[in-house]
């Protein structure tokens, strides 16, 4: 396995601003340090990283700033995070305009997966296709991905049309795309994380790491809450899963460092020799 370390916990997520005035313009970011979260990745160990869209945008006409950072590092820019509503006709175009740009500036850096999350939930309540509509968009982000010679997975995540087990399953059977696990987001939707992974085992091609407290409701450090890791693991390897784990942390209480470490530690444990 090869061990990576999305950029999120250095600053958490947001918005860009621009999105305010336009569709297109509506990026994820970070409120911090790009080029600190790099340093303090490589420092804790991992090989690779994860960053959102938005957050490439600060480099977009300054690459070698980016790529320099990720060089002094010793890490890789390994996946980008982007995403949409994905059930609005009108903005649609706008949208896929948005990941179209994320995938160029995705390959641009030196990634090749492109993690997609997305599909809102209506104030008034789903309409009944709009699982189909995600599942629509999906692939037509999957193919502007494959464009730029990016694999392009879906994220469930709490807040979204897909949270619970039964949502992810109609989702999986009305599109082909590639499944992205998120352990707690799937544990906090009420899914069993190893049990869905085995599931949809044919179809990883990414994984998201992190601990889940169910009393609060909250993600944690590896080993800092109560998923079962070493099953989770066995699970990946019974899919026959032999690639990047990125560990994601939205936020912590202390110093994104210490729960870098904290995560890698775990990740030791569980792995002994068998990553890099």
């Amino acid at each position: 396995m090869k061990l990576g370390h999305s950029a999120i916990t250095w600053g958490g997520v947001v918005g860009t601003a621009g999105g305010v005035g336009s569709i297109a313009d509506l990026f994820y970011a970070t409120h911090g340090d790009t080029v600190s979260a790099i340093r303090d990745i490589g420092a804790a160990g991992y090989s690779g990283t994860e960053i959102f869209d938005g957050d490439l945008l600060e480099f977009e006409h300054e690459p070698d700033r980016l790529l320099d950072a990720l060089a002094a590092a010793d890490i890789r820019l390994v996946s980008v995070y982007t995403g949409a509503n994905f059930i609005f006709d009108d903005i649609a175009d706008d949208e896929f305009a948005k990941i179209s740009r994320a995938a160029g500036l995705a390959a641009r850096f030196g990634a090749d997966r492109l993690v997609l999350g997305g599909g809102a939930k209506r104030s008034g309540g789903p309409h009944a296709d709009d699982i189909a509509r995600l599942g629509r968009g999906l692939q037509r982000a999957a193919v502007l991905a494959a464009d730029h010679g990016l694999q392009a997975s879906y994220h469930p995540h709490l807040g979204t049309l897909v949270e619970a087990p039964d949502a992810l399953a109609r989702l999986m059977d009305l599109a082909d795309i590639r499944f992205c696990p998120d352990t707690a987001h799937l544990a906090g939707g009420g899914g069993d994380p190893a049990a869905l992974i085995r599931e949809y085992g044919d179809r990883l091609a990414h994984v998201h790491l992190k601990d889940w407290d169910s009393a609060s409701a909250t993600f944690q450090p590896l080993g800092e809450g109560e998923l079962d890791f070493a099953d989770i693991i066995a699970a990946l390897r019974e899919a026959g899963y032999d690639d990047w784990l990125m560990v994601e942390l939205d936020d912590f209480a202390g110093e994104p460092l210490d729960a870098a470490r904290l995560s890698m530690s775990t990740l030791g444990r569980l792995l002994g020799a068998d990553h890099g």
